[in-house]
C-alpha cells in the first residue's frame, strides 16, 4: 500500500469513529514527531501494539479486501502481565472484506456498535480443520449468550448492539452490509505475530511504498520513531 493512501484511510476511520460518538485516546493523534519525544512512559502502547493498524491484506485493493482497527488495550501474548484480556475498535467499510481465518488461542467477542449511518455486520462460519481447511461440519456458537448451531457456510448478520463469540479454531470472514460498520472486539490476549491463521496466506501487515510522510504511525512502526 502506499503511505498515502494510510495516511487518507486513518483520517477517514478517525472522523468516522468521531462521527459515531466513539472517542479514541489521545495517542491516537500523536504524530511520528511526538512518538520521537516519548520516553518510557509509552512503553505499554509501543510493546502491546495498540494504537492504530491497517492492512489491506496484499490484495491491492484496501477498499474490497482490507481492514482498519485501533488496539485500546492488550496483555503479553508471554502471559504475566496484569492484563489478560484486549479490545480493539474497528472501521469495517460496506462490502469490505476480512478474508477467512481463525486463532487457535483467541476467544473474541464480535459486537456491532451500531452508531449514525451504520450497517450490519455479515460474519460467514466455519469449523477450521488442518491446514485451515474450512470443514462441512455444523458449526455451534453463541450469539449474545443464546447458542446457535447452524451449518457450515453460514452467514450470520448482526444488526446494532449484537455480538457473536468466535472460539479457537473456528474460521470467519466478515464485511459490512447496508453501510459502514462500527465493530468491537474484546478477547483474550490478542497476538497478531502467532495467531492469525489465514485459509489462504496472507500478510497481516501490509508492504508500504513511502509516496510521502506518515501522519500516524502504525501498530507494528514505533520503532520507526
Amino acid at each position: 500500500m502506499k503511505r498515502s493512501e494510510i495516511n487518507r484511510y486513518i483520517a477517514e476511520a478517525d472522523a468516522f469513529f468521531a462521527e459515531n460518538h466513539f472517542e479514541l485516546p489521545p495517542y491516537a493523534d500523536w504524530t511520528p514527531q511526538e512518538w520521537k519525544q516519548r520516553g518510557d512512559d509509552a512503553d505499554e502502547v509501543r510493546n502491546m501494539h495498540l494504537g492504530w493498524d491497517l492492512t489491506d491484506f496484499a490484495s491491492g485493493d484496501f477498499e474490497k479486501i482490507g481492514l482498519t482497527l485501533f488496539t485500546l488495550r492488550n496483555g503479553a501474548p508471554s502471559g504475566g502481565g496484569a492484563k489478560v484480556y484486549a479490545e480493539k475498535i474497528m472501521f469495517v467499510r460496506e462490502n469490505q472484506v476480512t478474508p477467512f481465518h481463525y486463532h487457535e488461542q483467541k476467544t473474541e467477542d464480535i459486537i456491532n456498535r451500531g452508531g449514525k449511518g451504520t450497517g450490519r455486520l455479515a460474519v460467514q462460519l466455519y469449523n477450521a480443520g488442518e491446514g485451515g481447511k474450512l470443514l462441512d461440519t455444523p458449526v455451534t456458537v453463541s450469539c449474545d449468550g443464546i447458542k446457535r448451531t447452524v451449518d457450515a457456510g453460514t452467514t450470520v448478520y448482526l444488526g446494532p448492539g449484537e455480538s457473536i463469540t468466535l472460539t479457537p479454531n473456528l474460521s470467519h470472514r466478515f464485511y459490512a452490509v447496508d453501510g459502514h460498520g462500527l465493530i468491537g472486539e474484546v478477547s483474550s490476549v490478542n497476538d497478531d505475530a502467532a495467531d492469525n491463521f489465514f485459509k489462504d496466506p496472507l500478510p497481516r501487515f501490509p508492504k508500504i511504498v513511502e509516496d510521502e510522510a506518515p501522519v500516524r504511525l502504525l501498530c507494528n512502526e514505533y520503532a520507526k520513531a
